[in-house]
């Protein structure tokens, strides 16, 4: 058995979880202190995430962050992506919020290293889930069962070798309960202290049989999550910002903007009034109404997950087992967004002289200078309400595994299935846009105000539209044991390999799609794509002298679509004395394209933000050919999209770190590492292709007439990234007092580099600390640091946590507006949260906390590339100060 020389206790805890102390784990620390009795039973050998082989100390060569699924519920955690806030390293949060109003189903993802979702790879119990059919480059991480989880390990230094080549950020492994016996009901709510967005969750656990005593075990878990939805009103969201030079309006309007189509008189029946309508503001020039279409969103949409996974282990005798394990989850989320968008743009959608809804003509207040040709209107059904639509996510898994030990070796062998779909369902708010056109034609329509009862009934649009699914199915082995006994200590040796068989289809149901143009796929087609992929590796782990040891692994795999690739990791680990190890490692990537990227259906929609034609509309002044409410401060349309000629990421990463405990109960843990990957796939910014026509004026699509048509941000490969920068831990036990125990944590992550290329060969960019274009595929920023800190305290029954979070500010996203708001600064931002947890009655653990305690807002910020408007719903909290209580109840 692989036996390595013993860290304290302490000092084992802090290496291989040292984030997971963030969330107030005092009993680890106070368990750390705990020694070892002559009575206590042999620790046996167990599989840590990053290596093959089993041993007795779970130390490694790769630094690894574990959380217990215990801590939890003392921090009024409900998801997984929650969960996964609290590290350092996962510096975006990708949660279902950060979506809204971008189209598809996406929901939460986590981005170790600031390097795209896609870059970290997500396992349930150490075996790969079907990416999310409508982004199926990721996991949605609300699929995750959590109250069924055990603990969750993150691998932060890629181990590509070992899980796959595509784990170039890192790996994240939740890992449920290996067996359980009893019925354990727990309900948990949530309240902000403002209107919108109460949460509340229920799960059961229960089981039977015990594996020792009667050779099996049996359990479930079924768990419920619901919150309710926050409006962009009930948290005073809105396009327009003046602090921050913001006017992220629209000249789609309600009631409409119109351009004479006779003699080319452009107005607003309500502009002589100073646009006095809901969400209607006039522009700086007073000439046009503009539209607060950010002030109408849900920021919070109305989510509900429900998972399900149940588990059956036979042992088949004193050194194998057998298991089948299954796992239905499924999240829905309901959003709001504007009404939907019709922008005639001086030639469609044409209210004639004749329509009762005519300025003039009685109903609508007259606008001078009218020819009395029709009036091509630029407007949104605000009348009707806003865009409702529904995405639906589901997700099945089946595995069945034997595992044990035969014949001297550690097995382990899996047949899996696993598959996820998607879809998108219009539920109201939706116009069928001929329909549109025919109404506003025979003047049943009114684009500037309320039309008649039934109108809406005959333009609506309602229905699924989009349909996605991709799969899964594998099979896998390894195994390991010790093969020779050096002068050192035995030489470990693993093998193992994987078959893989993908498949992905995103289905456009054109009876729907093709009617409303602001779904973005009525020009698309279906799509469909599939691979094999062969897996081989091999890991040793041989002891060089006393207490230093080396891991050699090396993967082959082998794609049917893009061809094979081999990549090493080596790794080093040395103890020289009891209170001080030091570790490194070295190791390749290859992330092929997935086969969402590859074959993305192509969609037309809506820019985030509002923009300036810079052909037509220069610096928000109109040039010759242009039309205000066409050309300026507009959404225009861009065109999203796979690419068949992707190439594969190729990376290299690199760690260095010692953990060591200076004076008795302090451990500290310091970790460098050095990422560099070459062909990022990923997409221009709509805000750097704005800002940079010149550069980008191929992405250009213009009409005949010279207004453009959209612009284009299909997938492709953008050049290379180079990111490195320090982990640092801290784990303090105070001495015992009469008060209680007390502990101290803090995990952060001080990034020192960040550069990335926006296309191959260009220069060099800088992403950090700066609002930029280089964070995996989507705008962002890399903080220079963030940190979890937490105090823990434990008194008997009562435990309390009081928790910081804190990262620094950068410089924000001035290319989306003009001097001399142009050199704005987002500032820091610290959260607090707080629990107290008490389990003097039998059988019951109640806790209740407060998350956000000081209700601090999001800081200011001017990005124009998520549609929530004056901070980046990816790195603040909108749902402010909000109160949790829960209650877990062990029935027997």
């Amino acid at each position: 058995m692989m036996k390595e020389r013993g860290l304290p206790r302490s000092l084992r805890l802090m290496f291989s979880g040292g984030v997971a102390v963030g969330l107030g784990l005092l009993a680890h620390s106070v368990q750390a202190q705990e020694t070892k009795t002559d009575d206590a039973p042999q620790m046996q050998r167990i599989e840590v995430t990053g290596s093959s082989i089993k041993r007795v100390a779970n130390e490694g060569v790769s630094p690894i962050t574990i959380i217990k699924a215990d801590d939890f519920a003392k921090a009024g955690i409900t998801t997984a992506s929650e969960a996964l806030g609290t590290i350092s390293a996962n510096q975006s949060q990708f949660t279902t919020s950060t979506n809204v109003g971008k189209g598809g189903t996406v929901g939460a993802s986590a981005d170790l290293r600031s390097l795209g979702s896609n870059k970290t790879l997500v396992l349930l119990n150490g075996r790969r889930l079907a990416n999310s059919a409508f982004d199926g480059s990721t996991v949605d991480l609300n699929i995750i069962p959590i109250a069924a989880l055990d603990r969750v390990e993150i691998l932060r230094d890629g181990a590509s070798a070992i899980y796959g080549t595509d784990a170039i950020g890192g790996v994240i492994n939740f890992i449920t309960k290996r067996s359980y016996t009893g019925l354990n009901v727990s309900g948990e709510g949530i309240i902000p202290s403002q209107s919108g967005g109460q949460e509340g969750r229920i799960n059961v656990s229960g089981g039977f049989g015990d594996l020792d005593k009667d050779g099996y075990n049996v359990f479930g878990v079924v768990d419920y999550h619901k919150q309710s939805k926050i409006t962009a009103s009930q948290r005073g969201i809105t396009g327009y910002v003046p602090s921050l030079g913001l006017s992220q309006t629209s000249g789609n309007t309600y009631p409409a903007n119109f351009i004479d189509t006779g003699n080319g008189v452009a107005g607003n029946p309500l502009l002589a009034t100073g646009c006095d309508a809901a969400h209607l503001k006039p522009n700086a020039k007073g000439t046009s109404c503009r539209y607060d279409y950010s002030s109408t969103i849900d920021v919070v949409p109305e989510t509900s997950e429900l998972a399900v996974i149940g588990k059956g282990t036979l042992k088949l005798n004193a050194d194998n087992k057998a298991s089948i394990e299954y796992l239905h989850s499924e999240s829905k989320v309901t959003q709001t967004v504007a009404g939907d968008v019709f922008a005639g743009n001086g030639s469609d959608y044409l209210l004639p002289s004749s329509s009762k809804y005519y300025p003039g003509n009685g109903i609508t207040p007259a606008v001078a200078g009218l020819s009395g040709d029709p009036l091509s209107v630029n407007f949104r059904s605000a009348g009707f309400g806003g865009r409702v639509s529904e995405a639906k996510n589901t997700a099945d898994r089946l595995l069945l595994a034997l595992d044990g030990t035969m014949w001297g070796w550690d097995y382990k062998t899996g047949l899996s299935y696993a598959v996820s779909k998607a879809q998108e369902t219009l539920v109201s708010g939706y116009l069928n846009n001929d329909s549109v056109r025919a109404a506003l034609l025979n003047g049943t329509l009114n684009p500037f105000g309320p039309s008649a009862p039934g109108v809406y009934d005959t333009v609506k649009n309602t229905g699924k539209y989009l349909d996605a699914k991709t799969t899964i199915s594998s099979i896998d082995f390894t195994a390991s044991r010790e093969i020779a006994q050096l002068p050192a200590g035995p030489l470990g040796f693993a093998i193992g390999g994987e078959y893989r068989h993908e498949t992905a289809e995103y289905d456009i149901i054109h009876s729907v799609a093709d009617l409303s143009e602001s779904t973005g796929s009525s020009t698309s087609q279906s799509q469909s794509g599939k691979r094999n992929v062969g897996a081989v590796f091999t890991e040793l782990s041989i002891p060089i002298v006393k207490d230093l040891e080396a891991q050699l692994a090396v993967r082959y795999d082998d794609y049917s679509d893009v061809g094979s690739t081999i990549n090493p990791k080596i790794g080093l680990r040395w103890q020289p004395a009891q209170n001080l190890m030091i570790r490194s490692s070295y190791s390749t990537g290859f992330r092929a394209p997935s086969l969402y990227e590859l074959n993305q259906p192509a969609s037309t929609t809506y820019t985030s933000g509002s923009y300036n034609d810079p052909k037509l509309c220069p610096g928000g002044n109109v040039g010759p050919g242009g039309v205000e409410v066409r050309d300026c401060n507009t959404q225009f349309f861009t065109q999203t999209g796979g690419n068949k000629n992707l190439q594969p990421e190729k990376s290299t990463s690199f760690t260095l770190g010692t953990v060591f405990e200076p004076v008795k109960d302090v451990t500290v843990s310091i970790d460098y590492w050095n990422i560099k990957i070459k062909n990022q796939i990923g997409v221009i910014s709509e805000a750097d292709i704005f800002a940079e026509p010149a550069k980008y004026a191929n992405l250009y699509v213009r009409k005949p007439d010279g207004s453009l048509d959209y612009i284009v941000q299909t997938n492709q490969n953008m050049g290379n990234v180079h990111t490195q920068g320090f982990d640092l831990g801290l784990g303090w036990r105070l001495p015992k007092t009469g008060l209680g125990d007390f502990a101290f944590s803090i995990d952060g992550t001080y990034v020192t580099q960040y550069d990335y290329q926006s296309e191959k060969g260009g220069a060099y960019l800088n992403n950090l600390a700066v609002y930029a274009g280089g964070v995996g595929s989507t705008p962002g920023v890399v903080f220079r640091w963030r940190h979890t800190a937490a105090v823990n305290w434990k008194n008997g029954p009562w435990s309390a946590t009081l928790q910081q979070t804190f990262s620094t500010g950068y410089v924000d996203a001035n290319n989306s507006v003009s001097a001399p708001y142009d050199t704005h600064n987002v500032g820091s931002y610290t959260r607090y949260n707080t629990s107290l947890t008490y389990t003097g009655i039998k059988n019951l653990t109640l806790t209740g906390g407060i998350k956000n305690i000081l209700n601090k807002k999001p800081p200011a910020s001017n990005q124009v590339d998520n549609f929530q408007i004056g901070y980046d719903p990816r790195y603040g909290d909108i749902v402010g100060r909000a109160f949790f209580v829960r209650a877990n109840y062990q029935f027997f």
